[in-house]
């Protein structure tokens, strides 16, 4: 089992990640400033990113997809 110390929380490390551009362009769907509606789209939203279709501006770097899917693999603790 990892460390709980290694993983990523939403407010520290997944957030942050997200522009307020990026927050706004998505708002239609959910809001990626929300911890639980990201939560519920996590999958959706590391399928996007690991495609470099998300955000829409472009891709992000991998360090960024894998904080992103460290988050979504330690069952997306708050």
């Amino acid at each position: 089992m990892a460390d709980p110390a290694d993983q990523p929380s939403f407010e520290l490390d997944i957030r942050p990640l997200f522009s307020q551009r990026d927050q706004e362009a998505m708002l239609i769907a959910f809001d990626l400033w929300d911890a639980e509606d990201v939560r519920d789209h996590a999958d959706e939203i590391l399928d996007q990113l690991e495609a470099g279709r998300m955000p829409c501006y472009g891709a992000w770097p991998d360090e960024k997809v894998a904080v992103f899917r460290r988050w979504v693999e330690a069952d997306a603790p708050s």
